[in-house]
């Protein structure tokens, strides 16, 4: 499988948090050569490279394998679905937007109601956007029908939004953090051959868009010396004044010195930044106000776990369309196989 396949692959994967599945089975499927496996029931994905010895402290590689997504939560009489969030959208970019709904025998299609201007009144074209007047419609005009193509309450839906690559640029939906999983996944093959001081663990884990749930879980299995969380990370490059773009695309590896749920290890950020500038690994950083990710539980695990979070710029975020440079996964994937290389357990006790 080529970088620009798994990918895709990963990209187009249908994954809310909770329903994994299909990105858990494409990683198994990219690392079964070099990888052994361990998966609990929230499915959270252990990978366990051959090439470990077994005996040293582990480096923890993270990317969390769900996206945002909804849940159907009732059919109503006229065969339309009432539907809830699965993590955090922006809920004007919904109507007219295509899903894909869970049923029974597979996927199938719908569309997030948008009713026609022609039909609104002054107060409907007036009021605010919720999900309380929005439904998705799979072309069902009763609910018997709407339970006839398989559609039942708890089904998940995610977007149906294909994937493109053109120039090195890429459009889809998922990039958080699919093009997270595939850096990850990239530089644990990539460390095959290379001389490692210290054992190296990769975790897709599970339901980070729902408040860090899956890591949460991890952490009790897997005991790091030290953690990088790989993660897609909101592009400000079109939306902020220049003096505060932080995470731009093809500005490489975003390193986060903190958002509203973390402080990463100061020391391990300094260090980490030292190893990609000897590299001439393009690297920005960031300081946010809001967000979150993994490293917010991994950093008080265990006793204190130190972390950083390498990011990957993605312009529109929780959207149905986002768009990623390929030129920063590479770099992320760089910066990864550089970090762990250089790493030992007496560079990590300093952290």
């Amino acid at each position: 499988m080529n970088d620009l396949t798994l990918i895709e692959k990963l990209c187009e994967a249908r994954g809310a948090s909770g329903f994994e599945d299909e990105v858990v089975a494409i990683a198994r499927e990219y690392c079964k050569d070099f990888a052994t496996f361990e998966e609990d029931s929230m499915r959270n994905l252990y990978i366990y490279p051959k090439y470990n010895k077994g005996s040293r402290p582990y480096v923890l590689l993270d990317a969390h394998s769900d996206e945002v997504g909804f849940m159907v939560q009732a059919i109503k009489p006229d065969g339309t679905l009432r539907f809830i969030p699965i993590g955090g959208w922006n809920e004007k970019s919904l109507p007219s937007s295509k899903v894909q709904i869970r049923t029974s025998s597979g996927y199938i299609g719908g569309v997030i109601a948008a009713m026609p201007p022609h039909l609104m009144t002054a107060e409907q074209r007036n009021a605010p956007l919720g999900y309380n007047n929005l439904t998705i419609d799979v072309g069902a005009t009763t609910d018997k029908e709407a339970e006839e193509l398989g559609v039942e309450v708890g089904a998940p839906v995610v977007p149906l939004s294909p994937f493109e690559c053109a120039h090195g640029i890429l459009q889809g939906k998922a990039f958080d953090d699919r093009l997270g999983v595939a850096a990850m996944l990239k530089t644990l093959k990539k460390l095959k051959d290379a001389e490692l001081s210290l054992d190296i663990v990769g975790l897709v884990s599970s339901q980070e868009e729902v408040g860090e749930r899956g890591i949460t879980a991890a952490m009790y299995r897997v005991k790091p010396a030290a953690a990088i969380c790989f993660e897609g990370c909101p592009a400000d490059d079109t939306s902020a004044p220049s003096y505060m773009i932080q995470d731009a695309l093809k500005g490489g590896v975003m390193l986060r010195h903190m958002d509203a749920t973390v402080i990463c290890t100061p020391r391990f950020t300094a260090y980490a930044r030292e190893v990609a500038k000897k590299e001439s690994i393009k690297v920005q950083m960031a300081v946010r106000s809001g967000g979150g990710n993994n490293g917010a539980y991994i950093v008080s695990s265990n006793g204190a776990t130190p972390v950083i979070v390498a990011g990957i710029p993605v312009r529109y975020i929780h959207t149905f369309n986002c768009i990623a440079a390929m030129e920063d996964i590479d770099s992320n994937v760089k910066f990864g196989v550089a970090l762990c290389k250089s790493l030992t357990e007496d560079i990590i006790k300093g952290f």
